[in-house]
């Protein structure tokens, strides 16, 4: 059985070193998990706010080989109210990392807004409360994603 992707999230923000060391061992595996509340990364289970802005801390990683940014609103995680699209569109266009938005997908609505960017560099989506709950059908969500927004 092969290895598949590890993210990191709280240590890249301590230790960027081990993700370029991690990069450099498992080229094309390693995600990054960058957690922020009003832009501005949040780590230990965001009980911890930094001073550090998003767009910065992945900045530090381009180069590294980082296989994606994993970029969650703790505002929107759950609440079912969408994703913050500006926030991961500027992050996507700041760097060279494919993003991943997390945090307050909750429609199909909240996909097609998302693939509406997907040119910034956004490659994918995280939900989650919105499959559990029924809010979202995983099989028309997959489906929409395979045929494109229609403009």
């Amino acid at each position: 059985m092969g290895v598949g992707r590890v993210i990191i999230g709280t240590a890249a923000q301590r230790n960027p070193e081990l993700v370029q060391e991690a990069c450099r061992k498992f080229p094309g595996r390693i995600v990054v998990g960058i957690d922020a509340k009003n832009g501005m990364v949040a780590v230990q289970g965001w009980a911890e706010v930094t001073g550090v802005t998003a767009i910065d801390l992945a900045k530090k990683f381009e180069g590294f080989g980082v296989a994606a940014i994993v970029y969650t609103d703790i505002n929107r995680d759950g609440m079912m109210q969408g994703p913050n699209i500006e926030a991961t569109k500027a992050l996507a266009e700041a760097i060279d990392i494919p993003v991943i938005a997390s945090g307050g997908v909750s429609t199909l609505r909240d996909l097609e807004n998302l693939m509406a960017v997907e040119t910034a560099g956004i490659s994918g989506a995280i939900t989650g409360k919105a499959i559990y709950s029924g809010a979202i059908d995983l099989s028309e969500a997959v489906a929409l994603t395979k045929r494109g927004v229609a403009c």
